[in-house]
């Protein structure tokens, strides 16, 4: 699920423009869901994949044998087990094991669900309602129906005491109400978007019977009642939870469940620090542990149970957008205004050395805002319609990157790269600078180049300082200022740096949150994600587009021209990321053989008999 922050004047600024694509990207088509008759399933755009009755989702292994433990490392504490409040740190794993929604989440598809709670989904084609009908079998785990009243219940609970994201959701609702026997129907306030109806399918549904409106947003370590497969086994405050499997699940036989939930007991065990996670995962104290540490991955596992096969080292293809991580330049200030410094600079960051001395050549170079994915326009030439999208906005697109043959540029790797040098001192020397005394400065007024990278922890500063190497040779100087949490995030809502490092997680099904990320409203607006201050309208026309988009294949083109424009601005120094998902796991654990789009899941394990 995204998280939809910006404010609704976004999208209200965006109408005339929103109008005038509408017609290049709504499909004839609809999903099933949207023909105002109740389905099976809904998809955020198109048909969804498995058709009603489905027996198992293609990345699960649907005889998977049920038994055995899975014991996972957690770095941290918890104070609570209710993961629906701000207040308090919950435990891992009570919203996956034990609190179902209304419908399950498909994870070889962008953005599908399938009947969980609820048997059937109805909506029109505007998407100003949505209809659930419960499935008669759903049950709680103390053996109680779930009725409408408990979906009723729960949406009122959650938009007035839920957590911020819940409360911006669900507060769309205009008015709620029963249908039926076993129905409930929600509809929209008018400034509602396409994706509400699936957001408000995910919603967590809660035992009216078992749950007190007024200890709700209180901390607490007493089990929560659920309808999933687990309930909570106990709670050890702070150090550990255990789940264990419900023998009398209702719902072990759905589609949207089989091959899932095989483990008879679930443990989360938590501990103080990464060394110590570490250390407890080499003597065997938990079963399996994500690694994105690329010098532990590439010098940390040599230790006994990897070199007698005890433990597996396993990648994980993944697809979904790796997401966009750079160092972001602040075009609210000078001379970062100025698209050819900016270009300068990303041709001055040397990945080919950075990669080999900090990170054993570990990391792929990211290229595009959806890395990835089929989102990316990086090494696509641009379709018929992507032009027509972007054919009204002049040169907001480069020629290389329109015809897909752009990419960063690279280096000979050795730290001291000429050629790029030679690049980017002659872009700067367009924007008005010149080398003297081995200084870069201002022709106008012989002010030298000189900037401040923000950085909040030292991996940022290690990185920022590498950086700040490549730049002194070309006479630039920078200054790493590393700064506490609480004034580095100050400092970044305000807009209060030249330089930072951030990453924007990106999924295959983008949407409102874009506005908040690159619109220019979020440009001038204190608190979005707008970091750089993107105030380009060719970048609100193509958000425009993909939030009009109906069809897959319109919605695509939309955000392929978004990326376009996005990386022909250089507003960001792209850095990089792990090219796949690294997991160290016990040998006695099976793993399906095809994996989801966002790699491995724990839930679709098994431990192998003996």
């Amino acid at each position: 699920m995204k998280n939809h922050l910006c404010d609704q004047s976004f999208t209200a600024k965006l109408l005339r423009v929103l109008c005038l694509t509408l017609p290049l990207v709504a499909g004839a088509g609809m999903a099933l869901a949207d023909a105002g008759e109740p389905s099976h399933g809904i998809a955020m755009h198109g048909a969804p994949k498995y058709q009603a009755g489905f027996s198992h989702f293609g990345y699960v292994n649907p005889d998977a044998p049920k038994g055995g433990s899975l014991t996972i490392g957690v770095l941290g504490s918890f104070d609570s087990v209710n993961p629906l409040i701000v207040k308090g740190v919950a435990a891992r794993g009570v919203r996956e094991h034990t609190l179902e929604s209304l419908m399950g989440r498909s994870l070889d598809e962008p953005f599908s669900l399938y009947g969980l709670l609820a048997e059937t989904i109805e909506t029109d084609e505007e998407r100003t309602y949505v209809e659930f009908t419960l499935n008669p079998d759903a049950r709680f785990s103390d053996g109680e129906p779930v009725t409408a009243e408990d979906v009723l219940f729960t949406w009122e609970l959650l938009k007035t005491k839920g957590r911020p994201n819940h409360r911006t959701y669900y507060g769309k609702v205009a008015r709620a109400e029963k249908v039926g026997e076993r129905g409930v129907r929600f509809t929209f306030t008018e400034d509602v978007d396409r994706e509400i109806p699936l957001i408000m399918g995910l919603m967590p549904i809660l035992p009216k019977h078992a749950t007190d409106p007024d200890t709700f947003e209180q901390t607490t370590l007493d089990a929560m009642i659920g309808s999933g497969p687990y309930t909570i086994d106990a709670v050890d405050p702070g150090g550990a939870i255990t789940f264990k499997r419900n023998p009398d699940y209702w719902a072990r036989d759905l589609g949207v469940k089989r091959g899932y939930d095989n483990f008879d007991q679930i443990r989360y065990e938590y501990f103080r620090d990464n060394n110590t996670l570490f250390e407890a995962f080499k003597k065997g104290l938990y079963d399996a542990r994500p690694e994105d540490d690329p010098t532990r991955w590439a010098t940390g596992y040599d230790f006994p149970a990897v070199k007698d096969g005890r433990v597996v080292l396993q990648e994980f293809e993944t697809g979904v957008p790796k997401g966009m991580s750079a160092f972001v330049f602040n075009t609210r200030r000078a001379p970062f205004n100025d698209i050819r410094v900016r270009q300068a600079l990303v041709r001055l960051f040397d990945f080919e050395w950075i990669n080999r001395s900090l990170y054993y050549d570990l990391y792929s170079r990211t290229q595009s805002y959806f890395e990835g994915s089929e989102l990316s326009a990086i090494g696509r030439p641009a379709s018929d319609a992507e032009k027509t999208l972007l054919a009204g906005w002049g040169d907001a697109v480069r020629d290389d990157v329109m015809d897909g043959t752009y990419t960063l540029p690279k280096t000979d790797g050795s730290g001291r790269d000429r050629e790029g040098l030679r690049t980017a001192l002659k872009l700067l020397e367009e924007a008005g600078f010149e080398a003297k005394n081995g200084v870069l400065v201002s022709k106008i007024d012989g002010t030298p180049f000189s900037f401040e990278i923000l950085v909040a922890s030292k991996e940022q500063e290690r990185l920022a300082l590498s950086y700040g190497r490549t730049l002194k040779r070309a006479g630039i100087t920078v200054s790493v200022r590393l700064v506490d949490a609480a004034q580095y995030e100050r400092r970044r809502i305000a807009y209060d740096y030249d330089m930072i490092q951030n990453f924007w997680f990106e999924s295959l099904s983008p949407g409102n949150e874009q506005l908040f990320y690159w619109s220019g409203e979020a440009a001038k607006t204190e608190g979005t994600r707008n970091y750089p201050g993107i105030d380009n309208p060719a970048v609100d026309a193509m958000i425009a587009a993909l939030l009009a988009a109906r069809e897959r294949p319109a919605f695509i083109d939309a955000v392929r021209a978004l990326d376009r424009v996005l990386i022909s601005g250089a507003y960001v120094v792209p850095l990089f990321h792990l090219p796949k998902q690294w997991m160290a796991r016990k040998a006695t654990l099976g793993v399906p053989e095809k994996t989801s789009l966002y790699g491995y899941v724990f839930e679709t394990w098994w431990e192998k008999p003996q």
